[in-house]
This record gives C-alpha cells, sequence and structure tokens, in this order.
C-alpha cells in the first residue's frame, strides 16, 4: 500500500511537472518563438492566450509585438561646411519578424545593438551630406541669413535664397537607409527623429558671444532710431511753440497797436475840442514827475509852471 500511494505522488508530481514546463501563456502584446535545442520549431506563436509545448526540452522566446523605443546617445558629426555639431537621435521600431529576429538578434538587447549599428552611420552620412541650415530649418521658405556658421555667406547668402532639402528630407533618408537594412533583422523601423542639436563646447561659447553681439547691434540700432525719433519730435514741437509764440506775440502787437490808435484817437478829439485841456493835462503829468510829498520848490508869482495851481488858489 505504501508503495502504490508513492508510486501515485510521484506520477502526480510528475504530471505537474510536465503540464509546468509544456504550458505557457502568451500575452495581447507578445509573440512567442518556440525553438528546441536552437532550431525553431514551427511558426511564431502570435495569438493570446494558453499554449502547450514539448516539456524540457522546448524553449518559449519571447518577444514585444508593440512599438519599441530605441534612443541613442548624442555624438559629434560634421555637417558639408565642416561645422561640427552634437546630434541625438531616437526611433521607434517594432519586431515584425520574430524567427529572422531570434536568428539575427537573439534577444532585445542584441536588437538595440543592431538598430544603433545600423542608424548611427545612417545618421552621419545624412548630416555630413548638407550644411548645417538644412538639418535645423524644416521647409523651403526664404532664408535671410548671412551667416558663417550656416555656410551662407556674402553672394551666396543672395543667390542661395532657399535650402536644398531641409530637416525632414533627412530624417526620411535617414529612415530609408536604416529601415531597408534592419530588415534583414525581421525589425520594421517606424520613426526617426533628430531629438536635439547643438553646438559642440568648443564654438558654443563663440556663437552665444556672437549673438549677444547681434542682438546688442539690433539694439543699439533700435535706440538710435528712438533717439533721432525723439529728437524729431522735439524739433517739431519747439517748431510749433515758436509758432504759437510768434502768433501771439503778432496777435498782441495788432491789439496793442489798435488800443493805442484808439487812445491816441481820443485824446486827439479831446484836445482838439479844447486846447486848453491838452495844456492842463500836461501839466499835470508834469507835476507828477517832478513833485512829491518831499519836494521843496520856490517860483515866482508870474512862473508859467503853477499857473493852473494860482488859477485854482
Amino acid at each position: 500500500m505504501k508503495k502504490t500511494a508513492l508510486s501515485t505522488l510521484i506520477l502526480i508530481f510528475a504530471a505537474v511537472a510536465v503540464l509546468v514546463t509544456s504550458a505557457y501563456i502568451v500575452d495581447e502584446t507578445e509573440q512567442v518563438v518556440v525553438t528546441r535545442f536552437g532550431k525553431v520549431m514551427g511558426t511564431p506563436v502570435t495569438e493570446a492566450g494558453l499554449h502547450f509545448k514539448m516539456p524540457f526540452i522546448d524553449q518559449g522566446n519571447t518577444f514585444p509585438k508593440n512599438l519599441q523605443e530605441w534612443d541613442g546617445e548624442a555624438g559629434e558629426i560634421p555637417t558639408l561646411n565642416k561645422t561640427y555639431i552634437l546630434v541625438d537621435t531616437f526611433a521607434r521600431w517594432r519586431v515584425v519578424d520574430p524567427v529572422l529576429f531570434f536568428q539575427t538578434c537573439r534577444d532585445m538587447r542584441g536588437a538595440v545593438i543592431r538598430i544603433g549599428d545600423i542608424i548611427d552611420p545612417a545618421v552621419k552620412n545624412a548630416i555630413a551630406s548638407y550644411d548645417l541650415i538644412e538639418t535645423v530649418r524644416n521647409s523651403d521658405r526664404l532664408v535671410n541669413v548671412d551667416d558663417p556658421i550656416f555656410g551662407v555667406t556674402g553672394d551666396a547668402a543672395k543667390a542661395n535664397k532657399t535650402i536644398k532639402a531641409g530637416r525632414t528630407v533627412i530624417t526620411r533618408q535617414i529612415m530609408a537607409n536604416a529601415g531597408e537594412k534592419l530588415k534583414g533583422f525581421g525589425i520594421d523601423l517606424v520613426d526617426v527623429k533628430l531629438k536635439r542639436l547643438n553646438y559642440r563646447d568648443d564654438v558654443r561659447n563663440s556663437v552665444y558671444d556672437r549673438m549677444i553681439a547681434e542682438r546688442t547691434q539690433i539694439v543699439e540700432k533700435f535706440r538710435s532710431e528712438g533717439r533721432g525719433e525723439a529728437q524729431r519730435i522735439r524739433g517739431e514741437k519747439e517748431k510749433e511753440l515758436k509758432k504759437i509764440e510768434s502768433m501771439a506775440y503778432r496777435t498782441a502787437q495788432e491789439l496793442k497797436g489798435k488800443a493805442d490808435a484808439e487812445v491816441t484817437r481820443i485824446y486827439a478829439d479831446a484836445y482838439g475840442r479844447d486846447p486848453e485841456f491838452y495844456s492842463f493835462t500836461k501839466s499835470l503829468e508834469v507835476y507828477g514827475n517832478a513833485l512829491n510829498k518831499e519836494s521843496t520848490i520856490i517860483l515866482s508869482t508870474d512862473s508859467e509852471f503853477l499857473k493852473y495851481l494860482k488859477k485854482r488858489l
């Protein structure tokens, strides 16, 4: 009885072990390549659910079906006009042929290495085929620069008003060159983008200094134009002020002249009616100018100076 019970337990444990090693679950985002001693057995398993394989001797190699990220390291690349820049690239890819992927890359780590080995040279070749401005810009609108950093100077800046390709065309070239090679590894390259472009450290400071100098020049130009406009406005103001003062002075003189004329006319009319009145008023003016409360004057009784006072007395 004891031997029978022990045999039963052994059979149960063996059945469980066989079941555990033969069954496997495939997620919706996964695909499995079953291998036996390193050789691919059958077709890849792409349907989600519970699946079985030969226990102990078969091995399930799981690979993702969804999009994967590849983020390269920034590297120095010379452009066509021999300007060294730091280029940082990233890509999106997926496994479309898991059998070929397993045979060439073995695992995801190997795939990342293969992708880097293919995309990096493609990026270098594309960047080196164009001037820096082609990599920076993304359209063929008019270029209004005269800058040795961008490889457009002097007459070339006037003649070369449009770019030849632009960033979009460059990334398409990178994707086409790298994507064709990655197909041999069972990989579909979905997208490639230039994540970041920057100058090398030894030229970055000089570029910043040049940019600061350019902006300072623009600021000084605006300030100079502002000072000129201020002087023009002040000149217009002074001119207008002088005009107003001149018109006011002329008006005042005209009014004064009319008033003086009217006074003269009134005096002339008064003097014309009574000649003695003129003599009387003039004598009063002389009294007012020559005499005050502290004045002392000695005159004879027949003096003409005080004739009107003598009549009054």
